[in-house]
């Protein structure tokens, strides 16, 4: 039996991965919450992985990956407790994907750009020659194209360097929402988006990195992140 609080924040954690690939930070947390401090979010964090709601992916800071939810809390497009899968793909075949020839037919091919910066922005992406392999499941309707991570500013968002992220093709994006953004028609960059104002902050999920804030004309949308596959050697 959850509290209303674990019950919340396990809802939210969960509509966040389902939204985004990746989960929120304390600050979100604890903002959505309304809680003052995040030591809460911490012991609620807590309670829920020893109840096996979820659990802290290991060598990644401050990424949850959902393994159930509470019967009445499941929407019927939500698979049942027991079956549900989380956003991220660590190589292979998809799990529960059986014979891999069936699982080579629910696979998609992508164009990979080349890399992105989640650090310091980089030139503009020009390498349209390779292509990446990931699960259809993990891609909606809209256009789609992959990148590979450089840089670890991304890294309390659960995004690693060498990370291959999905981006579902788009100009517009919601407030919070991680995404590609192409700065002065030359630097892409791969921040979560955050509006003041007139002004475009790109903010970095690593204490490490300044958020830097731009003029609207200054900064492109070119996608938002949609899922990410890891490779482990």
């Amino acid at each position: 039996m959850l509290t209303r609080k674990q019950h919340e924040l396990l809802v939210y954690v969960h509509q966040t991965l389902q939204r985004t690939g990746v989960s929120p930070s304390f600050d979100e947390m604890k903002e959505a919450l309304q809680l003052k401090s995040k030591s809460g979010i911490h012991r609620l964090i807590t309670a829920l992985e020893e109840r096996g709601f979820i659990r802290r992916l290991a060598h990644r800071a401050r990424a949850l990956e959902v393994m159930k939810l509470p019967d009445s809390t499941v929407p019927s497009q939500t698979p049942k407790r027991g079956t549900f899968k989380p956003t991220v793909v660590t190589g292979g075949w998809p799990a529960g994907s059986g014979d891999p020839a069936n699982a080579a037919r629910d696979m998609v091919g992508l164009p990979l750009y080349g890399k992105i910066a989640a650090g310091t922005p980089i030139e503009a992406l020009r390498d349209h020659s390779a292509r990446v392999e990931v699960p259809a499941s993990l891609l909606g309707d809209g256009e789609h194209y992959a990148l590979t991570v450089a840089g670890d500013s991304m890294v309390e968002a659960g995004i690693l360097d060498g990370d291959t992220v999905l981006i579902r093709r788009c100009d517009t994006a919601e407030n919070g929402q991680i995404v590609v953004a192409l700065v002065d028609e030359q630097e892409a960059t791969l921040k979560r988006l955050r509006r003041k104002g007139q002004s475009i902050a790109l903010e970095a999920a690593n204490p490490a990195y300044e958020t830097r804030i731009f003029g609207p004309d200054r900064v492109r949308i070119q996608g938002r992140l949609v899922g990410l596959v890891r490779q482990y050697n």
